[in-house]
């Protein structure tokens, strides 16, 4: 493969606001494993291995195990995700994917029952942040340097 443009050389500035988002959203109410099952799923249905190789790491060394993080691929029927992960999810899913149905009254619902409006916005910016990240990394095909 061809190598890509880097944004952060070309348009640090844009990069900087990005990193403004990560800044807010690590300091949000949203607990660190829950930010990383969002990370990880959206990035899955984007297809972003970059991402994905990255927070799978930072969910492992957090002692997630790895046989949820493999589970995500099939979270729905997986037992292995409590209620408030599955709403999470079903959030993410449906965000991530847009373009199919928007997101619907009935997860839309029961998110905000499980998480109230605060964690609610809050997941639905680290859910639109992790989208964006997904489509940088894919489209200027970013690799991850292990550590």
């Amino acid at each position: 493969m061809s190598a890509r443009i880097q944004l952060v050389n070309l348009v640090p500035t844009a990069v900087k606001a990005m990193m403004g988002l990560e800044s807010y959203l690590g300091g949000s109410d949203i607990p660190f494993i829950l930010k990383e099952l969002i990370k990880l799923r959206a990035s899955m249905i984007n297809g972003c291995a970059y991402c994905i190789e990255m927070h799978a790491e930072a969910a492992m060394a957090e002692q997630e195990s790895p046989q949820r993080l493999l589970a995500l691929a099939a979270w729905r029927e997986s037992p292995l995700f409590d209620e408030r992960e599955r709403a999470v999810l079903a959030l993410t899913d449906e965000v991530t994917r847009i373009d199919e149905q928007g997101l619907s009254e009935e997860t839309y619902q029961r998110a905000l029952g499980l998480l109230g409006e605060t964690l609610l916005a809050q997941c639905l910016m680290q859910i639109v942040t992790i989208n964006a990240w997904n489509r940088i990394a894919v489209a200027t095909r970013m690799e991850h340097r292990r550590s």
